[in-house]
């Protein structure tokens, strides 16, 4: 483009679809690891700060990380209204748990992570996402698999939160996107209690895979609600499922809202207040239209697979 300037010369290079890339200027590679079961690098970006790569997918960032991780978290958490206890999965950077700890109601968080390689590059390298959230209290760190310690705990959760990476082949999870999982999640969720995941994109090229993950919650719970958050790193929206054994309400009053947050948060969200939630709940009909005409869920036997992994080159 006449007259821009270009400040980096590596780059990572996502591949979003066949057709579509999106690329982040690269000035400092902070780590690298080829763990056991990812390969991880941790960057430093000219715009947005410090990112997280996994199996060359953008995990999260700090210039925008709070839009992913509010998003992800304090829906369900608001919907509970008075949580106690949260279990974590996946979640590396600690930010997942960070965003948990703003309520003073909380009493226990385990988060339970199968590559503690990366959990500690991030401890070390990325202390902006999880301001010492490890270092809690309330805190527990277990570095294991989420399908062993759900068949193993006995512990009630009031909400729980699915952190987890994408769903790609080479990737940890995935087989963690299927109604066998989903089924061990119901199992530990406290009466009235919540679950929210990522759950994928929702830009229209490439919908379909959401509309499953969500056709498959569906058989599972009985109130199932999808949104959305824009997180600009990601290069399209990025959806969420609330999910829930009783009704979910899905048109919150504003002014309830922000009481709530007043009296049992820290009250300093960056992206949600009563307004922003209302707005976010509130999904676009061609995602509806998508999950409603869905027929096919994931199973053990079929996970799913998005698309893709990315590169980092000069």
């Amino acid at each position: 483009m006449a007259g821009s300037k270009v400040g980096a010369d590596s780059w990572i290079t996502e591949y979003i679809t066949p057709w579509d890339i999106y690329l982040h200027g690269i000035t400092k590679v902070l780590a690298y690891k080829k763990t056991a079961y990812q390969e991880m690098y941790i960057v430093e970006t000219g715009a947005y700060g410090k990112g997280l790569v996994l199996d060359g997918k953008w995990q999260s960032c700090t210039g925008d990380e709070f839009i992913y991780h509010e998003a992800l978290v304090q829906p369900a958490m608001i919907c509970h209204s008075s949580p106690q206890k949260v279990l974590v999965l996946g979640g590396g950077e600690g930010a997942t748990v960070r965003e948990i700890l703003r309520w003073k109601t909380v009493e226990q968080v385990m988060m339970v992570d199968i590559d503690g390689e990366v959990v500690e590059a991030c401890r070390e390298h990325l202390p902006e996402m999880h301001q010492n959230a490890f270092e809690d209290p309330r805190t527990e760190l277990v570095i294991g698999d989420a399908l062993e310690v759900l068949d193993k705990t006995d512990q009630k959760w009031d909400v729980v939160i699915s952190d987890l990476s994408d769903p790609i082949e080479e990737g940890p999870s995935f087989k963690l996107f299927t109604k066998e999982f989903f089924e061990k999640l119901q199992r530990v969720l406290a009466p009235g209690g919540y679950l929210t995941l990522q759950a994928g994109p929702v830009a229209p090229v490439g919908l379909r895979i959401y509309a499953r993950v969500l056709r498959t919650l569906s058989t599972v719970f009985p109130h199932v609600h999808p949104y959305a958050a824009s997180t600009p790193t990601f290069g399209e929206p990025w959806g969420f499922a609330l999910c829930s054994a009783q009704m979910i309400s899905t048109q919150p009053e504003p002014a309830t809202i922000d009481k709530l947050l007043q009296e049992k948060t820290t009250d300093d969200l960056r992206l949600l207040d009563g307004i922003a939630l209302l707005g976010m709940l509130q999904t676009p009909a061609y995602v509806r239209r998508a999950i409603a005409s869905e027929t096919e869920i994931y199973s053990m036997k079929e996970p799913p697979k998005f698309f893709g992994k990315g590169a980092l080159g000069s």
